[in-house]
C-alpha cells in the first residue's frame, strides 16, 4: 500500500520553497515574524493542490494565572496539539505533534497557543525556513509582575494616601497617579474618600 502523504507534504514543501514573508510587525520588541494568517494564505492553496488535509487536535492544556504590570489577570497557557497530515487520495497520514504557548488578558490565549502550534508544525512538516524563536500571535508582548511585587507597590501607594488631610489632598494624588495604579487600590481609595468626607462633615458641624 502506497503512502501518498509524504509525496503531498514533498509536493506542499516544493511550492514554499521560497518561503513566507514576514510581513507582520511586533509593535513591542520591533521584529518582524510571520503571522498565523500569512501561514494560512500561503498553505491553503498547496494544500488543496495536492490534496492534503491537516486535522488538529489538542492532547495537552494547561493554565497559569498571572499578574499584569498593572495588577490585571493574564492567563498564561500551554497546550499539547497533535496534527494529523492526512492524502485525501489514500487516506495515509503522518501526525506531527507540538507544543504552543501564549498569554492573553481575556478569553483568546488557548487560541493562540493552538494557532502557534499550527504554524509550528507546518515550519517543521514542510521545512519552512523561520528565525523567530518566540511568536505571540496578536503581536503582543505582556508585562508580568510577582504577586509579592504587586502588593509592595499596593502597599507603598496606600502609605501615600492614609498621608492625605483632607478629600482635596486625595483627589489630588489620585488625578498624579497612574491608570494602573488606580486599578491597584481603587477600592481602598474610596473607602478613603469615604472616610475623610465624614471627618471633614463632622468637623463642619461642630
Amino acid at each position: 500500500m502506497s503512502n501518498k502523504v509524504y509525496e503531498a507534504i514533498n509536493n506542499v514543501s516544493n511550492e514554499l520553497l521560497a518561503g513566507i514573508k514576514k510581513d507582520s510587525v511586533n509593535q513591542h520588541q520591533r521584529f518582524n515574524f510571520r503571522g498565523i494568517d500569512a501561514v494560512y494564505n500561503a498553505l491553503a492553496p498547496a494544500l488543496v493542490k495536492h490534496k492534503l488535509v491537516i486535522l488538529p487536535r489538542m492532547t495537552e492544556r494547561t493554565v497559569e494565572e498571572r499578574a499584569s504590570r498593572g495588577g490585571g489577570a493574564l492567563f498564561y497557557v500551554t497546550v499539547r496539539a497533535e496534527f494529523d497530515f492526512v492524502s485525501s487520495e489514500d487516506g495515509s497520514k503522518h501526525t506531527v505533534t507540538t507544543y504552543g504557548e501564549a498569554m492573553d488578558s481575556g478569553d483568546k490565549a488557548t487560541n493562540k497557543a493552538m494557532s502557534i502550534a499550527y504554524k509550528y508544525a507546518a515550519f517543521q512538516a514542510f521545512c519552512i525556513p523561520t528565525e523567530e524563536t518566540s511568536i505571540d500571535p496578536d503581536a503582543e508582548v505582556h508585562e508580568v509582575v510577582s504577586k509579592e511585587e504587586l502588593e509592595n507597590r499596593k502597599q507603598a501607594l496606600l502609605q501615600r494616601a492614609e498621608k492625605c488631610k483632607s478629600t482635596d489632598e486625595l483627589a489630588k494624588l489620585w488625578k498624579a497617579i497612574s491608570n494602573d495604579e488606580k486599578e491597584l487600590i481603587r477600592g481602598e481609595f474610596a473607602d478613603l474618600g469615604r472616610s475623610l468626607k465624614e471627618k471633614e462633615s463632622a468637623n463642619q458641624e461642630g
